[in-house]
Parts: C-alpha cells; structure tokens; sequence
C-alpha cells in the first residue's frame, strides 16, 4: 500500500516525538488508534523499551481484551492486563457528563503506578486529531496526569491511522470505533455492573451472529439496538430476526427493539469516546 509523503511526515514526526524518550508505557485498547501507536514506539525505541498495558473492567469486553493480547504479541512487545477499578468511584457510577474523566483518571493513576515502578518515564495514549471535534472528558484526564499524545500532536487523524494500520499489518485496521459498555447507559441512569454484563452479552450474542457494526443501547427492560448501515437489511429474515431476539433476551433484557435511525454515537446525550483513542 502506498503511504503519502505527507503521511510518511506525520509518522515520521510521532516517532520523533517518541524518541525524546527513553522508554515508554503505552495505554493499549484492543483498538486501531492505539495499535498504531504501540507499533510506532516499538519503531521509534525498540520492543524492548515499550511496556503495552491493557486495562481491564467490567466495562472492557473480552474481544478488546483479546485483540489487545494479539496486536502486542504480533508486534513482539510486553503486554500486561491490569484490572482497573473505575466502579468504585461514586462519580463515574453517577454516569454524569464527566464519568470519562473518572474513568480515565482511574486508568492512568493505575498506569503512573506501573510506569513508577518499572522506571518508565513516560505514559502514551492513543487520542488522534479526529477526537478534537467532540466533548471527550477523557482527554482532560490525560492532560492533568502528563500522558502523551504523539498521534495527536502529529496531527494525524482516524484516516490515517486506518492506512498506518495497514502498512503495519495490523490485524485491527478496518476493525469499527468501539466505546467502553458504559457509554451505552444513557447519561444519568447509574453504571452497574448488571448493567455492564447484560449490555455485553448482548453485543456478544450479536457479534456471534454475524453483525459487525452495532450497539446496544440499555433502557432498563428494553434493549435498543443500533445497526450500521447494511446491517439493518439482515433482519428482514425472519429466522435472523428470532436469533436476534432470543439472544438479546437471554443477555437479560424483557424487550427487543430496534433503533430506525441507525448506528450513532451521541443520540443518548452521553459521552462516548472510541476505546482505541480513550485508552
């Protein structure tokens, strides 16, 4: 795949920015943005100088979980799974217009621990330009707890990521912007963690059933389901229709209905980061 010479620039100036550091911890999601940015440090100072961390919660799915293992095994770099505890701070439970900011502080005062210990100077997360353009509470944190951003800085956006995926032969490079299951409880109703499970079941149970692009959205008894486009058509036969209701069902909600207006990010006046840039 050719890269554009502005393209090679724009990495170019990440692994430089990179390179100003001795080693590096890398806050890795199971997502595109921050895949890139693990293969990206790994260039600029040598597997062996990068520590990938993964948290892991109620709100991470086992999927993210797993892609996170496979893009650091695919690029020979260390790969730890800490659990993060983000459901014991009463303001991220409230599930406010901040609960990213507590989310996040969790996150990266987990990370600043493992970093101290392991005499790693500097914490990096993937946020790319494209983030800019929403209300991301997350981004707050990591400025207030000194976490770098390089894509950021490179100015390099969700396009461009997708192409450095490729080159990198990231298996995650056309893999669709995911939000941690806590942004699928509209804003106000608190995060549980019964909450939390049947929402992943749910997405889980889709998932097995061929869907790629999709939410599920928790209104209590009813589970509104959002698809992407081309994805809606599938329902029109009926015995996908049944697998779908059932297996929503069993996740735990009563009703099953679906969203007419199609995937969105932002209709439930909640704030949603992608997971691969949150993290």
């Amino acid at each position: 795949m050719h890269i554009p010479t502005v393209l090679i620039e724009k990495r170019q100036h990440a692994i430089s920015l990179l390179r100003e550091h001795r080693a590096v911890l890398v806050a890795l999601s199971g997502g595109v943005d921050s895949a890139v940015l693990l293969a990206m440090a790994s260039e600029a100072l040598g597997s062996g100088q990068v520590l990938a961390v993964t948290g892991r919660s109620g709100s991470v799915t086992e999927q993210e979980i797993h892609d996170a293992e496979q893009i650091a095994r695919a690029l020979g770099v260390r790969h730890e799974v800490v659990d993060t505890k983000e459901m014991d701070r009463p303001a991220y439970r409230a599930n406010g217009g901040d609960r990213c900011f507590h989310c996040r502080t969790e996150l990266f005062d987990v990370l600043g621990r493992i970093a101290d210990a392991r005499g790693m100077g500097a914490i990096a997360y993937g946020a790319i330009l494209d983030d800019l353009g929403d209300d991301r509470p997350g981004m707050a944190a990591a400025r207030e707890k000194g976490v770098l951003a390089p894509l950021l800085d490179a100015n390099i956006c969700k396009n461009d990521v997708r192409a450095l995926a490729s080159e990198y032969d990231l298996h995650v490079h056309d893999k669709p912007a995911n939000a941690c299951l806590a942004s699928r409880i509209p804003m106000g109703s608190e995060v549980t963690l019964e909450r939390l499970t049947e929402v992943s079941r749910a997405e889980a149970a889709l998932r097995r059933l061929g869907f790629r692009q999709f939410r599920v959205r928790h209104h209590g008894e009813i589970a509104r389901i959002e698809l992407g486009d081309g994805e809606a058509v599938r329902l029109i036969d009926k015995r996908t229709r049944a697998d779908v209701v059932r297996s929503v069902k069993e996740a735990g909600f009563r009703f099953v209905a679906v969203d007419l207006e199609g995937y969105g990010t932002s209709r439930l006046y909640s704030i949603e980061p992608d997971r691969d840039s949150g993290q």
